[in-house]
């Protein structure tokens, strides 16, 4: 089975300007996941509030950072996870272009 949850938008701090620091700002978060359905499905809605939820807390400086972060937690949190591609994006903070960062795992 796979999961695609696309264009999650939320607010929070990331960031490791002054003013990333002080005022959220807009993410964008895609992801899919793979995993095994047998008897235990993953609920797309648990995942969709852990990754904000996860995102509100930590407060990340790095998008990397929050990546890696998210992986762990995800894969934590739900153990079934086969593989795994999240993407997370910072569309305002440059003028001209969205910025991201995407990372790929195979467990």
């Amino acid at each position: 089975m796979t999961i695609n949850i696309d264009t999650l938008v939320f607010e929070c701090i990331i960031g490791i300007l002054d003013f990333e620091r002080h005022r959220p700002q807009k993410v964008i978060i895609d992801t899919e996941i793979t995993y095994t359905y047998k008897s235990k499905f993953i609920d797309y809605s648990q995942v969709a509030e852990h990754i904000k939820t996860s995102m509100k807390k930590h407060e990340f400086e790095l998008i990397e950072e929050a990546v890696i972060s998210l992986q762990n937690s995800l894969k934590l949190d739900f153990p079934q996870i086969t593989s795994l591609s999240l993407t997370i994006s910072k569309p305002d903070i440059l003028p001209d272009c969205r910025v991201s960062v995407t990372q790929k795992l195979n467990y």
